[in-house]
Parts: structure tokens; sequence; C-alpha cells
């Protein structure tokens, strides 16, 4: 079949095995060129591994450091008329080149929140590594059923506190507006928390720790993005916010709770990108498009793949680690400094329906969420009749 994308509001329902294969590539050969210490992880789990930030840390553990790697995700396989998810095409992409260079790779399709989940990865761990040294943890779901209770709980992205209005922009309208929001109740709150807080992370990090399959130092770390005074109502200081703040409580959990491990846990807070999950969020697609404007202007624009492997080799291998006062690991200097935040608060006040793609970098808000389907990537014959089939083995 020709594949072409099928976008409905903030998501696109199909995906391009070739364009898919494609960013991975590039992202691999991003990773091949960089130089990399012999010191790293050996063998690492990465929970939500599919996509952006997840997919990223994966394909450095493998192709920086020569790491084995099993995976977590949630992904739709396809079928000979209908194309899988692009998680699904990436995740095939990715085992097909880790094995290539002679390293392991395998992943699991299932819920991350549930038990089960956890206890086939405890035993494919015990049977084909042994134990692991990094732990990734960058799920992104609207929605987790307790393993304990059997409730299912839903994030809300509201305000706390008070209603909030501000500009936003409709990517199926092209049309900038205003949207008002008003807050979240304290049960919102808490779902949300539930959710998109610590509570799974802190869960996977202790059962993994009473099954004996985490290695003596093993580092995990889950992600997470702060922001500044633009999106912070939204964002930082509102539902999803006091969320990822549950993450700093559960990085010190976990630490406490496998002290005799001497497991080593941060958050890392990343720049704002394109993601399946930020194109969501009110607010943030009008945001994205005025900081890469201005990131780009400066030469300070970076993607998934070098925010990560700045990560692993400052941070998280590296001699350079930044932390803040709450012992993350910041990422995302090159966006939220004083300068550069001035020159985007500038372009929010001015931007208008009338000059918003000229003052914007919409068109690179829009073909890098394309690429996130595997559209749009240079190198792909996107009229070429192809097979929607890919395999995992």
């Amino acid at each position: 079949m020709v594949i072409k994308p099928k976008v409905r509001g903030f998501i696109c329902t199909n995906a391009h095995p070739h364009g898919c294969a494609q960013s991975v590539s590039n992202q691999i050969d991003y990773v091949k060129s960089q130089d990399w210490p012999q010191e790293g992880p050996k063998n690492v789990l990465v929970i939500g591994c599919s996509t952006g930030y997840g997919l990223a840390s994966r394909i450095t553990s493998a192709f920086g450091y020569g790491a084995n790697t099993l995976g977590v995700c949630f992904e739709k396989q396809p079928s000979e008329r209908k194309t899988g998810t692009a998680g699904w095409y990436n995740t095939a992409s990715f085992h097909q080149a880790a094995r290539a260079n002679g390293l392991y790779a395998e992943t699991l399709n299932g819920d991350a929140f549930s038990d089960e989940i956890k206890a086939s990865t405890i035993e494919k761990i015990k049977d084909k590594l042994g134990k692991v040294d990094l732990v990734i943890y960058s799920l992104a779901s609207p929605r987790r059923t307790d393993p304990d209770s059997g409730e299912t709980f839903k994030s809300t992205l509201k305000p706390v506190g008070k209603a909030y209005t501000t500009k936003t922009y409709d990517t199926d309208k092209d049309l900038i507006h205003d949207v008002s929001l008003e807050p979240a109740t304290q049960e919102e709150i808490d779902h949300t928390v539930k959710v998109m807080g610590g509570e799974d992370w802190e869960r996977w990090m202790v059962q993994l720790g009473e099954a004996g399959v985490l290695s003596d130092d093993c580092k995990t770390t889950a992600y997470t993005y702060i922001g500044k005074e633009l999106t912070w109502p939204i964002y930082g200081q509102a539902t999803i916010g006091l969320a990822k703040e549950d993450l700093d409580r559960a990085a010190q959990a976990i630490m406490s709770k496998l002290s005799d491990k001497s497991v080593q846990a941060n958050v890392s807070s990343l720049k704002a990108l394109v993601t399946q999950a930020s194109s969501a969020i009110p607010v943030m697609p009008l945001y994205i498009s005025l900081i890469y404007k201005v990131m780009k202007d400066e030469g300070t624009h970076e993607g998934c793949i070098e925010q990560i492997v700045g990560l692993f080799s400052q941070c998280l291998y590296g001699n350079q680690p930044i932390y803040d006062d709450n012992n993350r690991y910041r990422m995302d200097g090159k966006e939220t400094n004083d300068a550069t935040q001035a020159k985007i608060k500038v372009l929010w006040d001015k931007v208008t329906q009338d000059n918003f793609h000229e003052l914007s970098d919409y068109k690179g808000y829009n073909t890098e969420f394309l690429n996130l389907f595997g559209f749009e990537l240079k190198g792909v014959d996107y009229e070429a009749d192809v097979s929607p089939l890919a395999s995992w083995d």
C-alpha cells in the first residue's frame, strides 16, 4: 500500500514503516558519530522504550556504550490492511540494527503499569541478562490501573488553584486563539498524580530490587519537563506539574528502600520537544513553535537524541553533571536560561493569527510531528508501494 499520514487533532492514526526505520537509522548514525568513553551501562532496562526520549535512551545505550537492552512498551502490531503504531516500527528497526551489531535486544509488549509485565520483565532479565545496571523510566500515558486496588485513574491537564486563560494554537484549524481552563478539583489532582507521578517508577524499582536483578550501584532516572514562566500555569504549576513533583519524592524513596544496593535515582529535566504527549497539552504547540524559532536562530536547538546523548555522556556517565536544588539532572538549560526565555516572551506577546507563521517555526514543529510517525523524512520514497508488516523477531 501507499501510506500517507492521517492526522486527527494532535495524533496521527497511522505510521510509515520505512520512515520509522529511517528515523531510527538517523539516530543510530548520530550516536555512532560521537566520542564515547569506555565506562557506561552494560545491561539496560528501558520502560517506555519505543518513541521519543525512551527510544533515544535505548539507542544511546546500545550504540554509544554497546549495552544489551530490554525494553517495555505498549504498541499495536500491523496487519496486511492496516499499519501498526510508530512505536512498533521503531522497535522492529531497533531490534534489527542492534542484533546486526551483536547486541541483545528484546522487547515486552504490554501494560507497563501492571504487575504481570513487571514479573515477566524480571524473569526475562534473570534468563537473558542476569542483572541490569541502568533503568530508564520514560512512560507517558493518560490512564493507569492501580495493581493493588484495580481502580483505573485518568490524568487531567488543568491549572491548579485558579482558572487560566492564555494563547494557544489549534493545529487542525491553523488558528491562534485564547483557551480558558477551569482549575482542577482535588480529585483530578490526585488522579493525575496516580497516573503521571512516581508511584509506578518506585514500584518497578522495588520489585526489581526484591527480585535480585539490580546490579550494585545501579542507576535509574525518570524523565520530566519543568519549563519556565510561559508554561508554568499549564505545566509546572498545574496538575501535570504536581504529578512530576511526585517523581522527586519517588527518587528519594527508591534510594532509601534500595540503599543496600546503593541505587542512584535522579529525575532528569529535559527540554520541550514535539512528542505525542506534548502535542496534546494546551499552549505547548504554540510555545514549542516559538522556542524552535529562537533556539534554531541561536544555534542551540536539540532533538531527543541530542538531549539524551548529552544526558548520558555528561550526567549519567560523565564527570560534569548539572544538578538543581532537588538533585535533578538539568539538561534544559539552553531553553530555560533567562536570555532565551526573554526572546521567547517577546515573540509570545507579539504573535497573532496574522504573523504566526512569520514569527514561529511552525514548519519545523509540524515536520517533527510527522517525523514521529515516520513521515517527511529525507531518503524515504513515500510514493512507493510498501508492506505494512514488520516483525520484532
